[in-house]
């Protein structure tokens, strides 16, 4: 276990609880719902949403995010994105960029029709995948008053040109011409084709990124195995689904969020830092790009003593609270 790491973390200031509420498909989406035990419940209070890795669950980052942010304060809610975890969808890990975005608008309107949530105070923090989807939301949907991404992926990016541009255009026409092929033998077997992007055992040979997703994902620092799926399932997609994607692309008029308040947060020695960096140059303001020295992409998923909780708490406090 890394220094710091603690996934799981429960706290004796927050009273957690699990809820459902519909998505505008009439979807079950499922979600911790987190509130400081100092709250007046006869008061109105703001609120965070809180989204997971992509590939991830709510318990898995998200909620240890929404609990201390509870701790500072906030009622929040870490949801399960559709397909995911304990929301509803079919195929389960299944990929649907546009149901991921519906997932945290459907998340505004459950908190902000609860008696102690301010409708004009909620904002919410996208972790990884979810920050690409966070900002796809925040572009459509005026009651995300702030808004905040760690370790951030644009997965849209990510699936066309790899990391660092890596990619090229014929490499991208082959894995196309896979997926599709893959389509064929999903549709007449009925059985999704899974491509084990996470092998549960480290292969001697993996690369860096590889290990470093392994470590939290295949260990007791941040297994976690919903109901109905096997270990191995987890984090596992389907190339046929996955590569919707490709016609993802959440930063296109990210400038129209603006007067909104913007905040990437990314370790400085991360591998998607690219991402959070596109994001900010295309945003406008107010907008901020804050660096966490020496961390990588995974550091902020639960290492406690890196994520900086109090320029969240700062900033949801500033653009929230006041």
């Amino acid at each position: 276990m890394l220094s710091g790491a603690d996934n799981f973390y429960k706290s004796d200031d927050v009273t957690a609880r699990k809820v459902t509420f519909k998505n505008q498909y009439q979807m079950t989406i499922a979600g911790n719902l987190i509130v400081p035990k100092s709250v007046n419940p006869g008061t109105k209070n703001p609120a965070i949403i809180v989204g997971h890795p992509m590939g991830a669950v709510k318990e898995q980052s998200a909620t240890l995010y929404a609990n201390k942010m509870a701790e500072r304060g906030f009622v929040t809610l870490a949801v399960d994105l559709s397909f995911w975890g304990e929301s509803e969808g079919m195929a389960r890990n299944a990929v649907e960029p546009a149901m991921f975005t519906e997932t945290f608008m459907a998340a505004v309107d459950f908190l902000g029709t609860q008696s102690f949530v301010d409708p004009e105070k909620i904002g919410a923090i996208g972790v990884c995948g979810s920050g690409g989807f966070l900002i796809s939301a925040a572009k459509i949907d005026p009651r995300l008053k702030a808004i905040a991404t760690v370790s951030m992926y644009d997965m849209g990016a990510v699936t066309r040109n790899g990391y660092g541009k890596s990619r090229t255009v014929e490499q991208r026409k082959e894995l196309l011409a896979k997926a599709a092929q893959l389509r064929y033998e999903e549709y007449t077997t009925g059985e999704q084709v899974f491509q084990n992007y996470l092998p549960f055992d480290l292969p001697k040979d993996a690369d860096p990124v590889t290990a470093m997703y392994h470590d939290f994902y295949r260990t007791p620092r941040g297994l976690y195995v919903p109901e109905g799926r096997t270990a191995e399932l987890t984090q596992n997609r389907t190339l046929a689904g996955d590569i919707k994607f490709m016609n993802f692309y959440p930063f296109n008029d990210i400038e129209t969020i603006s007067p909104r308040p913007l905040l990437f947060i990314a370790g400085d020695q991360a591998h998607s830092k690219e991402f959070s960096e596109d994001a900010y140059e295309r945003a406008s303001q107010p907008k901020e790009l804050y660096w966490v020295e020496g961390a990588n992409h995974v550091d902020l998923y639960d290492r406690v003593n890196v994520i900086p909780f109090e320029k969240l708490e700062t900033f949801f406090n500033e653009n929230l609270k006041n």
